[in-house]
């Protein structure tokens, strides 16, 4: 057992190394560890609006969603693996070849994934909030609880969270229509039956309880919530291998009709056809946007009732015009420019493409976000949409520019991160901040739409150049 945990270890340092190099994926933690230490010293300011319990509950939630987004991630690893490089697979969908079962095989894949990115995530961020916890304490600063807890609980909300998709995707291989129907309601329950839930019913994450108050039932409860359906998924694994032909009928024909002469029809269905038969399906938009999207707007509700200034239909606008450009990951995650390299078609041809295709998606965070805005204040309607199309073109417009056709990738590289969170968060914090005063200061991001435009043209012009085939 512990050979084939050594090699998945190994299988996932090369499938990265191998996609961007040795050294930018080395400086990612590296990232991590300088991102949390410079957010960590300002904490005495944040005290000043927050208390420890509402921080501490922020990080617990964060890493909870991580873990989540890790083990989406590594359920997909397969079809990415066979899109990116043809035949090649990871060693979890190996079992028909090696002499050992399933479960075991995917016991050491659910170990492999704590392990690494542990290391990967936790243990960086951990390392940048003690060294600037111990900066701070210099000036009198003292954090209530140790970090030795801190990294506990952490990892454990890392945990619930990864072993939380696990299960889930258990339940997708076996019924993924009842699993997409039960999720689906219970995010319209959860954003629209409490406009306003009580912020203490957040704090009723195990990991987070026994930051706040270390106690035996709490640790326990929290290691049942990452056992409990790890162990479920096990048991009742299925895994399906792909046979050697799949057919389908010519949907893209009527997709293309449906669009009528419009210049990017054929690009656009086949976008929509790609993302219905991968992994997941449409159910992306429950795992990776609807979810997301109804725990943050619960997380403001409760936040508003502490801080009254915080206009929670803004930020919400701002955070989902964030969250909407990782449907530009899903439109690219799977495709590469050299398939289309026998066209008479250059990569910036293509961007526009999954462009094209990104504003069609973002129809559904748009209407989202409408109907939010009239069942609660339709006077906020207009800052609100001003707010969200800006920030949600120039999000894409950084991706574009920054990752071309493979954001998904190229994001893992250090150098890359660092000029994309450093290209994003002041945006961020200036819109927080200005919308405390007022929701019309929304305004002043439609100042983003000719940068949005002029970086989209620079990314065209830089992807023709890289990527254009040399003959």
């Amino acid at each position: 057992m512990f050979d084939i945990f050594k090699s998945m270890l190994k299988e996932e340092w090369r499938m990265h190394s191998n996609l961007f190099g040795n050294n930018g994926f080395s400086l990612f933690p590296v990232f991590i560890f300088l991102f949390a230490f410079l957010v960590s010293l300002v904490l005495p300011i944040f005290r000043e609006i927050f208390t420890y319990a509402q921080i501490a509950l922020g990080m617990h939630y964060l890493f909870l969603l991580l873990g989540g987004m890790i083990g989406a991630f590594g359920l997909m690893g397969r079809e990415f693996m066979n899109r990116r490089f043809g035949q090649a697979s990871l060693i979890a969908y190996s079992s028909r070849t090696l002499p050992v079962s399933e479960r075991l095989i995917f016991a050491n894949f659910l170990v492999k994934d704590i392990v690494y990115y542990f290391v990967l995530y936790v243990l960086p961020f951990i390392a940048g909030f003690s060294l600037a916890a111990a900066l701070i304490q210099a000036e009198n600063f003292h954090f209530p609880v140790t970090l030795l807890i801190l990294l506990l609980t952490l990892s454990l909300s890392f945990m619930i969270g990864l072993s939380l998709v696990f299960f889930l995707s258990t339940i997708y291989a076996h019924s993924g229509k009842l699993l997409t129907s039960g999720l689906l309601a219970s995010f319209i329950l959860l954003l629209f039956v409490s406009g306003n839930p009580g912020s203490g019913s957040f704090y009723s994450l195990p990991s987070l309880s026994f930051f706040l108050l270390p106690s035996k039932n709490q640790f326990l409860l929290s290691s049942v919530l990452i056992i409990v359906p790890s162990v479920l998924s096990l048991v009742f694994l299925k895994v399906d291998f792909p046979q050697a032909k799949k057919s389908f009928p010519n949907s893209f024909s009527r997709l293309c009709e449906r669009f009528g002469s419009y210049r990017y029809a054929a690009f656009v269905a086949k976008d929509l056809l790609d993302l219905k038969r991968s992994e997941g399906g449409f159910g992306k938009l429950i795992f990776s946007f609807l979810l997301p999207a109804a725990l943050i707007w619960m997380l403001l509700s409760a936040l508003e009732a502490v801080l009254p200034v915080l206009n929670t239909l803004i930020l919400f606008s701002l955070i989902l015009g964030v969250l909407s450009s990782s449907m530009y990951n899903w439109l690219t995650e799977y495709d590469i420019f050299a398939s289309y390299a026998f066209f008479p078609l250059k990569p910036s041809d293509m961007i526009r493409s999954k462009l094209n295709s990104y504003l069609f998606l973002n129809l559904v965070p748009l209407i989202l976000l409408v109907l939010l805005i009239f069942r609660i204040d339709p006077a906020v309607l207009l800052p609100a949409l001003l707010l969200f199309i800006p920030i949600s073109l120039y999000m894409v417009s950084i991706l574009v520019y920054l990752t071309g056709l493979s954001p998904s990738i190229n994001l893992y590289n250090g150098r890359t991160f660092a000029l994309y969170t450093f290209s994003v968060m002041p945006l961020l914090l200036v819109n927080v901040i200005l919308s405390m005063f007022s929701p019309f200061y929304a305004f002043i991001n439609l100042l983003l739409l000719p940068l949005a435009f002029y970086l989209l043209g620079q990314g065209f012009r830089k992807w023709d150049r890289i990527e254009s085939p040399r003959f």
